[in-house]
């Protein structure tokens, strides 16, 4: 008996991978149970592998609905990267060079910027930011001190002058933080000048990533909220270069995205 089949289409932006698919596509118990669906389709040795899953979803009064579950299966508000990759999936599909997307944290409005081949730019409207006060977390003998930031989704901004060979575990100390009550995005920054920051990135659900889109966000807000830069700020990060303005309040995203591969996976 052939295995019931789901298609998806795998995509990356700025080396964080997505796999697309509709959800309509998938019936019976692995519907029912989403989260371990895209647990499995996520493992990167018994799966196809991919930081998380965009279910899509049909939607009357925008292009597309999407609902964003992690690699370990824990649900997301938004991935600026994730949406970014469904933004060029639609341009794929239907030639449309604006494409309004709901997600969980809200309407994004994403504006073809460029095209090569199987690779888009967009400009994402990623709404408002709300930035915190400073907060001083213990991580074990020693403190350290962060911004939050909101994207839709919860993140905290520590700057360095240098990165630590340790920053990762670092991360998973200040996500275990019960200050943190819907879990948190850990950027770890160092400013460049003026208008660059790179970024390190450990994120719910999936842990260190090459890249974020929300966490690019947050990352510059950060710094231009803090007087440590400017609008527009290019975010460097492992997988690439993002770049964010400000107007106002409301929080630009450009960068790129390529769809990789089309496949079925067997559930």
């Amino acid at each position: 008996m052939r295995p019931a089949v789901i298609p998806f289409v795998k995509a990356s932006a700025c080396g964080n991978d997505f796999l697309l698919v509709d959800a309509a596509s998938v019936a019976g118990a692995a519907a029912a149970d989403l989260a371990r669906l895209t647990r499995r389709m996520c493992d990167r040795h018994e799966g196809v592998g991919a930081d998380g899953v965009e279910w899509m979803y049909p939607h009357a009064a925008v292009d597309v609905e999407i609902r964003l579950i992690n690699a370990d299966g824990s649900a997301a508000e938004i991935s600026g990267n994730g949406t970014r990759c469904v933004a060029a999936y639609v341009c794929a599909e239907r030639g449309k060079e604006k494409i309004t997307i709901q997600t969980g944290a809200g309407l994004r409005t994403c504006v073809l910027t460029g095209r090569r081949e199987s690779e888009y730019e967009f400009e994402i409207e990623m709404g408002e930011a709300v930035v915190g006060p400073e907060l001083a977390l213990k991580l074990g003998s020693s403190e350290v001190q962060g911004i939050p930031v909101s994207m839709g989704n919860p993140h905290y901004v520590v700057f360095v002058k240098e990165f630590a060979g340790n920053w990762q575990q670092q991360a998973v100390e200040i996500q275990r933080d019960p200050k943190f009550k819907l879990g948190v995005n850990v950027e770890i920054v160092t400013v460049d000048g003026r208008h660059d920051v790179r970024a390190c990135f450990f994120e719910r659900g999936v842990g260190e990533t090459q890249s974020s889109g929300t966490g690019s966000c947050a990352a510059a807000v950060a710094a231009t909220s803090t007087g440590r830069a400017e609008s527009p700020v290019r975010v460097h990060a492992a997988g690439g270069t993002q770049t964010v303005r400000r107007e106002g309040n409301i929080v630009f995203l450009r960068g790129s995205a390529r769809l990789v591969c089309r496949g079925e996976f067997f559930s």
